[in-house]
Parts: C-alpha cells; structure tokens; sequence
C-alpha cells in the first residue's frame, strides 16, 4: 500500500478572528503555513511538528497520551486553534504538537469531518462522490 501525501494550509485562527474584527489591521498579519502532511488512518487528530506550532503562534491548551504504532506511549502537548484547508475544504481544530521537524500527519479526525476518502492504492484524498462540493456529515 502506498503512501497518501497532500498539501495543506494552516492558519492561526485567533489571528484570522482577530482581523475579522479589526483588531488586526492587515490580513498578512494572519500567521500562515504551508507544508505535506501525511494522510494517516491510525491517527485519530492532527499532528504537527513544534516548530510549525511556534511559528504560526498556536497557543498549549493541554496535555494527552497518545499510544504510537509500536505501542509506546507519551504525553504530548494539544495546540489550537487552527485552520486546516485541504484543497476547497477546511475546518478549524486542535493539533497534537510532535518533536521538531517531525511528520504532519493527517488523522481520521479531519478526514471524517472534511468527508475526505482516502484511496491508499491511488495514493490520493479525495471527497466523497455523492458530495463533491460540500461535506456531507451524518446527524444520527
């Protein structure tokens, strides 16, 4: 199975809320980034690495342990809020802050409420058919 990598664009959501209400004079002010993530299925929230979290200024909101795939546990930091855009779709979360320079990894997270299928053997995310503008989330 091959690997899924996709473009996504972050952004401090305080900033952009802090703009919109004019406390912030100039859109550029809205700290921004752009890198590959890796779409991971066994991930359940976003990660990114410290340093992405530094430089769009996301702030520590608390603590979690994650379990990785080998089974070794650790307690990582949860920052927020960000913006999340992947192609035409976006959202706003927290993400689990990994060590410097580690792997942004896409959870099921973003994929369940982006409506985003992941196809490992095209290597490619993709919306689902029956909503190819909007995401279609379920209300049971």
């Amino acid at each position: 199975m091959g690997e899924i990598r996709v473009s996504i664009e972050l952004e401090n959501f305080g900033d952009r809320y802090m703009y919109l209400k004019k406390k912030i004079k100039r859109e550029d002010e809205v700290r921004k980034y752009t890198l590959d993530a890796l779409v991971d299925t066994g991930a359940v929230m976003l990660a990114l690495p410290q340093d992405i979290v530094e430089t769009l200024g996301l702030e520590i909101l608390r603590t979690v342990v994650v379990t990785y795939a080998g089974e070794r546990r650790d307690e990582r930091p949860v920052a927020g809020t960000v913006t999340v855009k992947i192609g035409k779709r976006f959202m706003n979360t927290d993400c689990i802050v990994g060590t410097p320079a580690s792997e942004a990894l896409i959870g099921q997270i973003i994929l369940e409420e982006l409506d985003l299928i992941p196809d490992c053997q095209r290597q490619t995310l993709t919306p689902r058919p029956e909503s190819p503008i909007y995401p279609s989330l379920k209300m049971k």
